[in-house]
């Protein structure tokens, strides 16, 4: 009886990970999304919202195929705002340089949602 109820744990706990990665990655995918059209931007807000919930939920995925989802979000935020950040002096030069640079950074950003949320729909980890 108690293997029942770990399976039962185990398996609900999956669905959750997934529900929460699935918020997550959509959360990530609106901004994507808006930062690659021309005038139109999402908040940052959503972002943020995104990137504390999967620190949050980090933890709670430890030694399960999606803790490498976790680690992929994690990681793709804090290298695209770091790449945001060093890119950001191109304005000053003119526009053209920072809009070509940002538009890279969102373009990577998007590829890199796309492919996390493509996974995790077909229930794989993420490569290290």
């Amino acid at each position: 009886m108690t293997e029942q109820v770990q399976v039962f744990d185990s398996a609900e706990r999956e669905r959750s990970l997934k529900s929460v990665s699935t918020v997550s990655y959509a959360l990530h995918t609106i901004v994507a999304v808006c930062a690659v059209l021309p005038g139109v931007q999402a908040s940052v807000l959503l972002l943020l919202v995104a990137f504390v919930l999967d620190l949050v939920k980090q933890g709670d995925a430890t030694g399960t195929w999606q803790e490498s989802h976790f680690r992929w979000r994690i990681r793709t935020v804090i290298f695209a705002g770091l790449a945001y950040l060093l890119t950001s002096p191109l304005w000053l030069l003119l526009i053209v340089p920072g809009w070509i640079a940002w538009g890279i950074v969102s373009i990577w950003f998007l590829y890199r949602v796309v492919k996390g949320w493509s996974r995790l729909n077909g229930s794989q980890s993420m490569p290290t």
